[in-house]
């Protein structure tokens, strides 16, 4: 069977072909009825006018010269020559009309006129002027009866051609309603033999592929499925064939990944029961022994500092400085690991009260070193207040520990930024972070100075991503600062947050 593009250009070429015949036969129709149309209104009708007009400039002759001769007035001969000049126009109008037997009339009624004139009218003006005898009135009145006679023939001969036109116009009209209606079903036919040709060979084909490919997403992939018509549809019931057989064998392979997910899945789950075990024993049972150690030490350094060697004294500073050390590093790292396993109602909250109860938190840190925290105008987000109070404390803390010898001063900002998010910067005049440090700041531990020089575990950064993250946004080192430190983070505006939340 023929490809669809095939049948495409066969049905195509097919009603090209017959909408311009039929076309063409409209137009030869419009323009046999334009031609009669002409024919009867701008030729026969204005000369059946100028036969009117030509009797009656005659009549005007025939009166005037009577009128002369009776009068000898000259006045009338103005009539007849009034006449004379229309009878020129009018017989130029009636000759246009340029078929023989109408050349014929004209041609009678010039003789007969002109035998008129040359025997009677001619004559009897000048016997008038003169004061001679007129001329017999019954040789101008056989005269002119041969004129009327003449201008009665053309007259007639005028009304058969106007007759004959309206006829020819009649019939071009009936001949093209005729052509209209043959042209238009000869369309209807074409267009409908193109129809039920698409309908049974390309249509009916990819239903029957339609059926066969809803059995198949109903469930039934062992159907084969099988397709009939042009080539392409033929090619596509293969394609799916093939799709659906390839489909067969993944779905096998997803089921054994399903239930090897399963299994891990199992794992995960038991791994995180033991991690939430592990999770209690270090917030719990290994703090028992951290605290006795600690407390041990310092009571080793109160009651026998000084009274021991200062390699025992120093070897005592070690142990408590190690004790409370483990401490803060299992408190940050239960903290780390808490961050989206244990959730707190998320609201709506002015990014302005998150700021504020960081600096409370940080209230003694901030009174001991003189820091100034400069806050613009902040919008509202949505989120669990605990931890995003978390990133502005840490955040503030980073910029008054990480200080030079100038007062500490933080700035805190925000602006509207893409995709219904807002980005907040914490800008301080510190010491800085050269800009290849700038994605290992954020990892867990991650120091670049010993802890001889600042103080602190290495994971508030780190805390700072994972609580960003968890919001939906995200945090980054802003490297064009040229003094200072700028850490930059977004978070959904409270809208979108609210409808992320409900979806």
């Amino acid at each position: 069977m023929p490809s669809l593009r095939r049948w495409a250009v066969w049905i195509s070429v097919a009603l090209v072909a017959v909408l311009l015949a039929a076309t063409a036969a409209v137009l030869l129709a419009i323009d046999d009825l334009s031609q009669a149309r002409s024919q009867l209104l701008d030729e026969v009708g204005p000369a059946v006018v100028s036969a009117q007009q030509l009797g009656a400039a005659l009549i005007d002759q025939e009166n005037g010269v009577r009128g002369y001769v009776l009068s000898g007035s000259a006045d009338f001969l103005e009539p007849y020559n009034n006449g004379r000049d229309r009878q020129a126009a009018a017989r130029a109008s009636v000759a246009a009309l340029d078929t023989p037997t109408i050349a014929k009339g004209v041609a009678a009624l010039d003789e007969a006129l002109s035998a008129w004139r040359s025997q009677y009218a001619d004559p009897a003006i000048a016997a008038v002027r003169t004061g001679t005898p007129v001329p017999d009135d019954a040789i101008g009145k056989q005269r002119f009866d041969a004129v009327r006679a003449a201008l009665s023939a053309l007259q007639d001969e005028l009304a058969l051609q106007r007759t004959a036109g309206r006829t020819a116009l009649n019939d071009s009209a009936t001949r093209m309603a005729l052509t209209c209606i043959v042209a238009l079903a000869v369309l209807m036919i074409a267009v409908l033999g193109c129809v039920a040709a698409v309908r049974r060979f390309v249509v009916s084909p990819l239903t029957r592929l339609r059926h066969n490919v809803g059995q198949v997403a109903g469930g039934d992939f062992a159907h084969t499925i099988t397709a009939t018509g042009p080539a392409e549809l033929r090619d596509l019931g293969r394609d799916v064939d093939t799709m659906r057989t390839r489909i067969v064998s993944e779905l096998g392979q997803a089921r054994e990944h399903s239930a090897a997910m399963a299994v891990a899945t199992e794992d995960l789950r038991r791994s995180n029961s033991e991690l939430e075990q592990f999770a209690y024993v270090a917030s719990h049972d290994l703090q028992e022994p951290l605290r006795k150690i600690a407390s041990f030490c310092q009571l080793l350094q109160r009651r026998y500092g000084g009274q021991l060697d200062e390699r025992a004294d120093q070897y005592i500073e070690f142990a408590v400085d190690g004790a409370k050390r483990m401490q803060q590093l299992i408190n940050d790292l239960l903290a780390f690991s808490r961050v989206g396993r244990h959730r707190d109602k998320q609201v709506t909250i002015p990014a302005d009260d998150l700021v504020n109860q960081a600096q409370r938190d940080l209230a003694e840190t901030l009174e001991n070193t003189g820091a100034q925290v400069e806050v613009g105008p902040l919008p509202e987000v949505r989120g669990e207040a605990r931890l995003l109070t978390a990133v502005f404390q840490n955040l503030i803390g980073n910029a008054v520990k990480f200080r030079t010898e100038q007062t500490p001063h933080v700035r805190i900002d925000a602006e509207a930024g893409e995709d219904d998010m807002w980005v907040f910067s914490v800008r301080d005049n510190g010491i800085g972070i050269e800009p290849q440090y700038a994605e290992q700041i954020f990892i867990i531990f991650k120091r670049l100075h010993g802890k001889d020089q600042y103080t602190g575990t290495g994971i508030g950064l780190a805390m700072c991503r994972k609580i960003v993250e968890y919001h939906g946004g995200r945090i980054w080192l802003d490297t064009n600062t040229t003094s200072g430190t700028s850490i930059r983070f977004t978070l959904p505006q409270a809208h979108a947050a609210a409808a992320a939340l409900s979806e």
